[in-house]
């Protein structure tokens, strides 16, 4: 046996998901989970907790919060941890928990399926029994996800695939390492420096606007009463529309001046946004010093801002939190 000693934290999901009458809803607890594969008592030393069982479309930054408490308050108990967590926001977990819980040298790795583990085909086995062998691998570390073999780093993994067993992609980086046959191929060493550490705030008052032909400006006049940072998926690598007039970019201007922070990312799935590249997204960048997210998934933009806005002091703070690189993010 492994000599290390995993945490195991249930939080529902598809995984631990029985059917009912209306539709599959998360009721198998942590230990039932760890029933299913019973060989892992041969790699390690398991213990299991279940902070909550829920569907992952009702998960939102206070659960994330608890489970990044969780493994702070046990991190000197145990050598790694695994998440279990529902698919369809899981790539908002695992960016979260990344801005949380930073420079870990234990590994935290999250995991799920698409099929629940109680099915006769079902991914939820080998996805479950992968994570705990890259947890006890003794290169794992920081905080990865899981899933059809490829461990992927948690601000880079989004999900691509609603029903596809291979759900998961990494977004302009290689994945980290695979599993065959239970056993780790490491292509990207993890490079840590200095402690661990943990944060335990965020501001979850943020919205992501997605721009589609034609839309009206006003409706930033509503995010500017109800959110304290907007993310505007724009076109391509980061244009700003301006039609007949320049309503878009004073709108943006106005937000600014409340204090409302602003990001551009791209709506596009790979190689990032360049405001600079055309005029409908230079101009705009430079009258308002705009942020933008570059290569960063629209997950971990969300991520780091509600992680940033939590931290910062003022504006200035934020605009230096927000550009100062974590790991990986900014490449």
């Amino acid at each position: 046996m492994n000599g290390k000693k995993i945490l195991l934290i249930a939080t529902g999901g598809t995984i631990a998901s029985r059917p009912g009458e209306e539709g599959l809803t998360p009721e198998l607890t942590s230990e039932e989970l760890l029933s299913c594969i019973p060989e892992v008592r041969d790699l390690c030393r398991i213990d299991t907790v279940q902070p909550f069982n829920l569907d992952s479309t009702n998960m939102r930054p206070e659960n994330w919060l608890a489970v990044a408490r969780l493994i702070r308050d046990r991190y000197e108990e145990y050598d790694g941890f695994v998440i279990t967590h529902g698919t369809d926001t899981m790539a908002y977990a695992a960016a979260t928990l990344y801005y949380l819980i930073q420079n870990s040298p234990k590994p935290v790795v999250l995991t799920g399926s698409q099929v629940s583990i109680h099915a006769r085909d079902t991914d939820a086995r080998e996805n479950l029994l992968s994570a705990v062998v890259y947890a006890c691998h003794p290169d794992a570390c920081g905080v990865h996800l899981v899933f059809d073999d490829k461990v992927i780093c948690a601000n880079r993994a989004q999900k691509t695939r609603t029903r596809s067993f291979n759900a998961f992609s990494s977004i302009d980086y290689p994945e980290v390492a695979y599993i065959r046959d239970g056993e780790v191929r490491t292509y990207v060493p993890e490079k840590l420096t200095g402690p661990v550490r943990f944060y335990d705030t965020l501001e979850s008052r943020v919205c992501v606007v997605k721009l589609i032909p034609g839309m009206d400006p006003g409706i930033l006049d509503y995010a500017a009463d109800r959110f304290r940072a907007v993310i505007i998926e724009s076109f391509g690598v980061g244009g700003v529309p301006y039609y007949d007039s320049e309503e878009f970019a004073d709108k943006i201007g106005a937000l600014l001046e409340k204090h409302v922070k602003v990001i551009i990312t791209t709506q596009v799935p790979h190689e990032g946004s360049d405001m600079a590249l055309y005029r409908v997204g230079f101009r705009v960048k430079q009258k308002y010093e705009l942020l933008e997210a570059y290569t960063m998934t629209t997950e971990a933009v969300v991520a780091k801002v509600e992680w940033a806005l939590a931290q910062a002091k003022d504006d200035e703070d934020f605009r230096r939190l927000f550009r100062t690189p974590v790991g990986n993010d900014w490449l």
